[in-house]
Parts: structure tokens; sequence; C-alpha cells
């Protein structure tokens, strides 16, 4: 019984230090936990689900397939690679020039870009390494995608919001533009 109890013991420890890393780094917790879901996830995928194969979860509703994706959103522009590396080098390399210049108080701001950086670059990721994006979440009359797409819509819609209704106008939320 004292293994057991020793055991639970440092599992509470090590969730309480988690619990106190994510607040204090709770945007690189964000960005890493972003990637790591959509490869993991995508690792999983790979390993269990033949290509173009369906499982139900919810019958005629949700399920659950494996396609490769030579395209962006809904397959637009396939099988441009070079295009979209590159696309999403120069968003990490905006990314990394302009965030640091947000403010802390722009929370709502800072969520949504790492968001959307964090999905850009798990999907960037798969680009890379096949020339593919791997999308396997399927809801009935919706395009197949995967937990980076889902970042990425969260981040923009996050964005959209913070810039029309939380920014002032007489506020300078990045700092040194003017």
């Amino acid at each position: 019984m004292k293994p057991i109890i020793s055991f639970l013991k440092n599992v509470l420890l090590i969730f309480e230090l988690g619990i106190v890393i994510a607040l204090v780094h709770w945007e690189k917790v964000l960005f890493v936990g972003i990637i790591a879901l959509d490869q993991l996830s995508k690792m999983k995928v790979v390993s269990t689900i033949s290509r173009g194969e369906i499982i139900p979860i919810i019958p005629d509703i949700f399920q659950l397939t494996y396609i490769l994706n030579p395209g962006a959103a809904f397959g637009i522009l396939p099988n441009q690679r070079i295009f979209f590396i590159a696309a999403g080098i120069v968003l990490l390399v905006l990314a990394a020039f302009f965030y640091p210049k947000l403010k802390k108080s722009d929370k709502m701001l800072k969520f949504g870009t790492i968001s959307l950086v964090g999905g850009a670059t798990a999907n960037l990721i798969d680009r890379a390494q096949s020339g593919y994006v791997i999308d396997f979440i399927y809801f009935r009359n919706w395009p197949v995608f995967n937990f980076a797409d889902v970042a990425i819509v969260i981040g923009m819609f996050t964005l959209i919001y913070a810039i029309l209704f939380k920014i002032e106008t007489t506020d300078d939320s990045i700092e040194g533009l003017r």
C-alpha cells in the first residue's frame, strides 16, 4: 500500500509542478501543447487507420478517417508544397518578430497568435516531411480536418475578436509600431 501512496504523491507533485509551469509559461505550454496534440494524434491515426478507412464514432454525424491533403484548407491549391512551406516559414518569422512587441496585458492577442502559429507549425511539420497534411476528423457535410486546423481557426477568430472589440483605438497594443 505504501508504494501506491508514494506513487500517487509523486504524481500529485508532478501535476502541481506542471500547473505552476503552465501558469508561469502558459504561452510556451500552449504552443508546444498544440503541436504535440496534433502530431501525436496524427501518429496514432497513421498507425491505426488505413488511408481512406472510415471509423464511425457517431453514425452519420462524426467519424474518423485518414486522408492526405495536398492543399490548404478544404484542399484548395493542391500540390503547392513549396508555396505552403515558404508561407509557413514567413508566418513563423513574422510571429517571432511581432510577438515580443505585444503588451503583456493583451492576452487575447497573445492567445490568438499562439493558437494560429502553433497550428500552422504543426501542419508545416507534415508538409515538410511528406508534402501532405494528415487530416482525420470528419463531421458530416464538412471537409476532413485535424487539431492543427482547429487551433488555426480558434486563433483567427480570437485575433479578429480582439482586434474588433477588445483593443481600444487609443491603445498601442503593439509597441514600437507608431
